[in-house]
């Protein structure tokens, strides 16, 4: 149990040593161990088929059961319903390299469970459990966040368009904030994935292709929000552009309001186009 204790945010262990710690199955995304009393949950961003995210300072954590409509009395599922009375404490890891687990803390209900859909490993539509949860302490060393963004990216550059443009339709608009050593936005990966596609290789602003492609023959241009998050702005199709690192840098120092001008013109088109194709 001191073992447990000591454990901080941050440190990343391999599977063998979590289940040394925590005296649990070496498998599954919820673990759970008579002898230590806790309920491990991870979260894999290298490849899953749950959708668990976080939005602001909640993780909505998808419940156990890869086929067909889960149930709130299975297993793991029960348990974490019930963690307010049966001693359970609920300890979160994230995967963001194969076979490395960082762990983040101690987890504790943020709201009730509640159901909706989503795809499983048949990709069949089905009835899922959704758990809010929310960290008991929640301010993280800043490189977990770096890792989550960058785990998020190369994900989504794995994406067909429309599960893309789907993704993008259903987020949410204001951008989440998870409290590091400083408050950081989390960007929407997809957002940013999908509008550097629909500029097609050349910066929105100054029209000419990107200046390199990366080590993947992708075109180089960086998701700009035209109304800074930090301002107020959302991170919404309408409010976002793909920009090549030079002019990127320009509307951070000039700002020139031609330039804002015909950058929100081009995002609202294409945010009418987009609206208007899902009518």
């Amino acid at each position: 149990m001191d073992k447990i204790k000591n454990l901080t945010p941050g440190v990343i262990l391999n599977n063998k040593q979590l289940c040394e710690i925590f005296k649990c199955s070496p498998q599954s995304g919820m673990r759970k161990s008579n002898r230590t009393k806790t309920l491990v949950l991870i979260t894999n961003h290298i490849e899953s088929v749950y959708s668990d995210s976080w939005n602001g300072d909640i993780l909505y954590y998808t419940g156990m059961g890869q086929k067909g409509d889960q149930s709130l009395d299975f297993m793991q599922n029960k348990t974490l319903n019930e963690i307010e009375s049966n001693g359970i404490s609920v300890h979160y890891f994230e995967v963001f390299k194969d076979k490395e687990y960082t762990y983040l803390g101690r987890l504790t209900k943020a709201a009730e469970p509640y159901q909706t859909q989503q795809l499983d490993a048949n990709q069949t539509l089905r009835k899922v459990w959704i758990f809010p949860l929310k960290l008991i302490e929640n301010k993280l060393p800043i490189k977990i966040l770096s890792n989550y963004v960058k785990a998020k990216e190369h994900q989504v550059h794995k994406y067909k368009t429309d599960k893309l443009l789907d993704k993008v339709i259903k987020q949410n608009k204001k951008p989440g904030k998870r409290e590091v050593l400083t408050p950081q936005y989390i960007r929407s990966p997809e957002l940013a994935e999908f509008i550097k596609r629909k500029a097609n290789g050349k910066c929105d602003l100054c029209e000419n292709p990107a200046p390199f492609t990366t080590k993947d023959k992708i075109p180089y241009l960086e998701c700009h929000h035209i109304i800074w998050l930090s301002e107020g702005g959302e991170d919404a199709i309408e409010n976002t552009v793909a920009l090549c690192p030079n002019c990127h840098r320009k509307m951070h120092i000039v700002k020139d309001i031609d330039d804002i001008n015909k950058l929100k013109k081009i995002a609202t088109l294409r945010g009418r186009d987009i609206a208007s194709k899902n009518e």
